[in-house]
């Protein structure tokens, strides 16, 4: 599969433009999850990003609700 990451980063609603991975969606994605945390691409545009990219911080931001 061919990376597009010239049409990703205009798409991208990361503030972090200089990261390497700033496009490239699956080594993002991949460096978050590792770090047990969620790109800001995951949360909702509005409100702001969230103070803490969390899968907990996550579920809030899109009212998920626990068991």
């Amino acid at each position: 599969m061919e990376c597009r990451k010239i049409q990703n980063e205009t798409k991208c609603p990361c503030t972090s433009t200089g990261c390497d991975r700033h496009g490239v969606c699956c080594q993002c994605l991949s460096y978050h999850l590792a770090a047990k945390s969620l790109p800001r691409c995951c949360f909702p545009a509005e409100p702001a990003t969230p103070p803490s990219r969390s899968f907990e911080a996550f579920a809030k931001a899109w009212g998920i609700t626990g068991r």
